[in-house]
């Protein structure tokens, strides 16, 4: 949305130029508005410029998120596993139906 902006942006900033391009000698103090319009320009060239870096960056932060949510469901899953298996193997315990249905809720 932003990148589309800057471009209606500089569509503009384009259409300036050349109407004072054309316009130049019936405008009050036109080198004013040449200087001012290039300074624009310089600015919006400096804008897209960050905005690229900051699209860089932002691609490169979710990418790092992705990869932390698939680790993140592998550890959980694993610890589900080692929890189920550790549950399983204490010793001494009976299989009772008020057991197993305990173990069941605590699984879902």
């Amino acid at each position: 949305e932003l990148e589309n902006q800057l471009t209606a942006k500089s569509k503009t900033l384009d259409e300036l130029k050349q109407s004072l391009a054309l316009n130049g000698s019936e405008e009050p103090n036109p080198e004013a508005q040449s200087l001012r319009i290039a300074e624009l320009c310089e600015m919006m060239d400096s804008i897209v410029k960050q905005v690229a870096q900051l699209k860089a960056s932002m691609q490169s932060t979710l990418e790092q998120w992705r990869a932390y949510d698939e680790i993140y469901a592998e550890v959980s899953l694993m610890t589900t596993k080692y929890s189920y298996c550790i549950d399983q193997c204490k010793p001494g315990e009976e299989a009772s139906l008020e057991a197993l249905k305990k173990q069941v809720k605590a699984l879902q």
